[in-house]
């Protein structure tokens, strides 16, 4: 069976399409800029890269043009359309319903729908790919796969807030966490590196990114994450604030006469590395700016590395002691000096790099950690359309042989 893994975003939908034997891609790609001019499909199988210029004013319009790409006599890796058994979606917000991935059916997306209001952004556009998946493959069986589904471990200490506790019970207002499909995977692969169960190793992973966050990883189980109601919340990122006084935002209201809207974009599009900066969300670019000797991105580095190693620090705690730390993310794989930056002076909770096995580390999978340190420190890139691919694969196998509705056993 043949397995397609779609993340449909407001104007995209990024897809790989896998065999269920081989954790290679067939062919990965996107459709771009749906909606507006200038639409392209990207498309990259083991035989050849294209990319065309495409006209895509819907996702559905997008499906299709991927769906036919996949047949194309020339390009396509698929001869008939029902070789496609299953799809797995990228769901961001499943909120307090999803404790894991689910067969989709209409109860399912009438769920989704009640978590629209806290991801307004995102939840959308995941269900404007999942109808559109549903009517262009109809034979096809339909997986949702949630971001938030690997934080449902934690404990209320660690995602309530201390706000009136009506406000978690009528409107669902908690930390929700992300990122979580990413951290299943990276805690699997480290597990496997270091030839050891998820139950025996307490492990900080930290994802980093344009979106950052971190996770305690207690007994293979999330106890707490920095990414809260909304990916706002917790590490300084790419061009969000992270963490910041909620006095701020009544300050820029009363003062400045800033609206709701103009501050939510602030906050997550105007902030980070960009706002403090003021060159770039890219930790290259950065790089190069201090290099030339610019100021203000030696302050944005080290803002983003101080308020790491605090997480670090915090999560050691909550874990009561550390035995693993994992980097992945396009920061976490590829940046040396950030890592390095990060774990410097940390030797006091038994962190310590290996220079030239950090520094050699780029983009690669490995250890960059002494000999001698107490705490084991990887690099592990992230795959988690291979892990929504996995994910998709166990649902529908489950579904299969199991009493109807065995696979929604996880909705609460």
């Amino acid at each position: 069976m043949k397995v397609l893994v779609i993340n449909s975003g407001s104007s995209s939908i990024k897809y790989r399409l896998y065999d269920e034997s081989n954790p290679t891609p067939l062919v990965r790609g996107a459709v771009s800029r749906i909606g507006q001019t200038g639409s392209t499909l990207d498309y990259t199988s083991y035989a050849e890269h294209q990319c065309l210029s495409v006209a895509a004013p819907t996702h559905e319009a997008g499906l299709r043009l991927l769906v036919d790409s996949l047949l194309d006599e020339r390009l396509g890796v698929v001869r008939d359309v029902r070789e496609i058994g299953a799809v797995g979606h990228r769901a961001v917000h499943g909120g307090s319903a999803f404790r894991g991935s689910v067969l989709i059916d209409d109860a399912v997306i009438r769920k989704m729908e009640e978590c629209v209001p806290l991801a307004p952004l995102h939840n959308p556009p995941n269900l404007v790919g999942i109808r559109a998946a549903r009517k262009i493959l109809p034979h096809a069986e339909q997986v949702a796969v949630f971001d938030t589904a690997f934080h449902s471990t934690m404990p209320a200490k660690a995602f309530l807030y201390a706000l009136p506790y009506e406000y978690y019970e009528r409107y669902g207002i908690r930390r929700y966490g992300f990122h979580g499909t990413s951290y299943r995977y990276v805690l699997a692969r480290s597990c496997e590196i270091l030839r050891c169960k998820p139950s025996d190793v307490r492990m900080i992973v930290a994802h980093l990114g344009n979106g950052s966050s971190m996770v305690a990883i207690d007994q293979g189980r999330s106890i707490d994450t920095s990414m809260g109601l909304t990916p706002l919340e917790g590490l300084m990122m790419g061009s969000r604030s992270g963490d910041i006084d909620p006095g701020v935002i009544f300050h820029l209201r009363r003062e400045l006469g800033m609206g709701v809207d103009q501050i939510d974009e602030l906050l997550n599009t105007k902030s980070g590395l960009l706002g403090v900066s003021g060159v770039s969300n890219d930790v290259r670019d950065l790089v190069e700016g201090v290099a030339a000797g610019n100021e203000r991105c030696a302050i944005a580095l080290d803002m983003f590395a101080y308020r790491a190693k605090k997480y670090i620090g915090a999560y050691a705690a909550a874990l009561g002691g550390l035995d693993v730390m994992v980097f992945t993310g396009g920061i976490g794989e590829n940046s040396a000096l950030v890592r390095e930056m990060i774990c410097a002076d940390l030797g006091f909770l038994g962190l310590e790099l290996d220079e030239d096995r950090n520094t050699s580390t780029v983009g690669a999978e490995g250890t960059i950690s002494a000999d001698s340190s107490r705490v084991r420190i990887l690099v592990v890139p992230t795959d988690e359309e291979w892990m929504i691919m996995q994910d998709t694969l166990a649902i529908v196998r489950s579904a299969a042989h199991e009493p109807k509705g065995y696979a929604h056993a996880r909705i609460a």
